[in-house]
């Protein structure tokens, strides 16, 4: 497991999710400056620049129930409501079409170039605001920095962990389905056909070398694909031709999209399913992650710019119906998060965390929950 991909799995589903979000608000004829401010404060949430420094700090990735609970508070941070349902179809959304990037990336390098497109397709979001595109740009420098010096191995190591995070998804989307690269069953599709990686020959020869090094036999075969040689590599530069397609945005042209459960994903969240009342550590790691995330509390919209609510269903009908067909297991629990809290919680909290501090010892060798619990302790003042 490699501790250096929860960045990229964050950036990358959110990527997705302002895709879907901007869809939805265009499709519902929500106004335009009502949509901006959706967008901007949601980006300005996601690249707030004391969590990128945080989420950029070596760690192991966060469970699938923490992650979503994340985009829950990310997805809420403007005058935009969603309920239950909307906001279960967009994380499937957001999940798979990452996962069918990651699996079709040419090379494990070309992740970072799909993150790339993601933050190439966000500045377009918010070209008006020179403030958010400083810290998009600040954000690409860090990815750069950490990123750039990574050997193909490390690299390897970072697809084999998003591999391992979405290996029990198999989420049904209509897009993937109507395009015939995603069965029935929600596995996708991987073509024997197509551009090949970046410093890859068209395969069909077997070339034979002495211990000199002088060729001494060349063996054709027929390789039963289509391939075509990579014209040049993307560029991982501030500007540039990406070349890779894969994290463009595929909502692009107005597409109504569905999103249904598989019957062995229903399968497998019923023998997954976790404890309905879960211990107080792990609500706590809930609570600190979505305060991590942007320090604020959600408040009901009022004054001047009232509050709406986007469907990312095609009626309210398809929504309701979505809520009541969505197995039970995957319903997920809703914790309330309190900005100000009394006296009493603050000591229960700071019992909680001196029982999880480790002195003269490197966070990088602590647990998950040390570190989130240090995380907190950090930002408590902030």
């Amino acid at each position: 497991m490699s501790v250096r991909t929860l960045p990229l799995l964050f950036l990358n589903l959110g990527g997705e999710m302002l895709y879907i979000l901007d869809q939805r608000l265009r499709a519902q004829n929500i106004p335009g400056d009502k949509a901006r401010k959706v967008l901007n404060d949601i980006i300005s949430t996601m690249f707030n620049r004391k969590f990128m420094e945080e989420l950029f700090k070596p760690q192991e990735l966060y469970s699938k129930k923490a992650l979503r609970t994340v985009y829950d508070r990310l997805a809420h941070a403007s005058i935009m409501r969603l309920n239950q349902a909307s906001m279960d179809k967009l994380y499937d959304l957001m999940t798979m079409a990452f996962k069918y990037q990651v699996l079709l990336c040419p090379r494990p390098k070309d992740v970072l170039l799909v993150t790339f497109n993601h933050l190439d397709a966000i500045k377009g979001f918010i070209q008006d605001s020179p403030t958010l595109l400083h810290q998009v740009d600040e954000t690409f420098q860090q990815l750069t920095e950490i990123y750039g010096g990574f050997s193909a191995g490390e690299f390897q190591l970072i697809r084999q962990t998003l591999l391992i995070f979405f290996q029990d998804l198999h989420i049904r989307v209509s897009i993937f389905l109507k395009d015939k690269v995603q069965n029935s069953n929600g596995r996708f599709v991987l073509p024997v056909s197509g551009p090949l990686p970046w410093g890859t020959k068209v395969p069909g020869l077997i070339r034979t070398f002495n211990n000199k090094g002088e060729e001494v036999r060349k063996v054709e075969f027929k390789h039963g694909g289509s391939y075509v040689a990579a014209p040049k590599e993307g560029s991982f530069e501030l500007y540039g031709d990406r070349v890779l397609k894969l994290g463009t945005n595929m909502y692009s042209v107005n597409r109504p999209v569905e999103t249904h459960m598989s019957g062995a994903s229903e399968n497998l969240a019923a023998q997954t399913q976790e404890s309905i009342a879960p211990n107080p550590l792990a609500k706590e790691e809930l609570n600190l992650l979505a305060r991590l995330i942007g320090g604020m509390e959600i408040k009901k919209p009022s004054g001047p710019e009232p509050g709406f609510r986007l469907n990312l269903f095609t009626t309210d009908e398809e929504e309701e119906q979505a809520a009541l067909t969505r197995p039970e297991e995957l319903f997920y629990e809703v914790i309330n998060i309190q900005a100000t809290q009394d006296q009493q919680t603050n000591e229960e909290l700071a019992r909680i965390m001196g029982e999880f501090e480790i002195l003269d010892q490197p966070r990088r060798s602590a647990s998950k929950g040390d570190d989130l619990l240090a995380m907190m302790d950090e930002l408590q003042l902030c």
